[in-house]
């Protein structure tokens, strides 16, 4: 049911804790008010949430001082205030209008605003005013164990090659060790790699075909 405002110390308080204030201006000697009053009530039943959205009746014959502060010179006459702030206007026995002016300050609730239990909606931001999206999943690493041997195998083969040669360079440039000299299978099939008829290390690809 709507708010009866007594005083205009309840209109301002009603005011403060409310997102959106709907109120009827209205008149007991005004034929269209009394017509109009069961829509006004209805809507009142079906969306009046406490410390959200508040239905008020204000008679102008009795808070002349509130009517006079929005200029009200005609009855019907109903406002939609916002955050105290009058965002829409109603004058006349008019329900259809009414009510879209009522579904719409709805809606306006929904989205968030002064008084209690006001809501948020929306993505989060960034830092930097970027969109929150979907949390991003992270892929585990994975490790290429084959190829961390290999590259180890290689890489003291060829120092120790080196090292041991009189001519460093040259050595390792023929080294079976250098990934760059393509060492050629044995056709005994035994899986290693041969230089000069001497059996070569086994990669771990040899290993994982045998």
């Amino acid at each position: 049911m709507p708010t009866s405002i007594t005083s205009p110390a309840q209109w301002r308080q009603t005011l403060s804790s409310h997102a959106i204030v709907i109120a009827d201006f209205y008149a007991d000697w005004c034929g269209p008010c009394k017509m109009i009053a069961p829509t006004f009530e209805s809507l009142a039943t079906k969306y009046a949430k406490p410390n959200r959205i508040a239905f008020c009746k204000v008679d102008v014959d009795i808070q002349g001082e509130v009517a006079q502060q929005y200029g009200v010179r005609a009855m019907p006459t109903f406002l939609v205030l916002r955050n105290g702030s009058v965002i829409d206007t109603i004058q006349g026995a008019n329900p259809p209008a009414l009510t879209a002016a009522v579904d719409k300050a709805v809606k306006l609730a929904g989205a968030g605003g002064a008084g209690g239990g006001a809501t948020f909606s929306g993505s989060g931001q960034r830092l930097g005013g970027s969109g929150v999206g979907r949390a991003s999943v992270a892929r585990p690493v994975r490790w290429d164990l084959k190829g961390f041997v290999e590259g180890l195998v290689a890489f003291f083969g060829l120092y120790f090659w080196s090292l041991l040669s009189l001519d460093p360079y040259k050595a390792a440039e023929s080294s079976p060790f250098n990934k760059n000299n393509a060492p050629a299978r044995s056709q005994s099939g035994s899986g290693g790699t041969r230089l000069g008829g001497r059996p070569g290390f086994k990669t771990m690809a040899d290993l994982g075909s045998e």
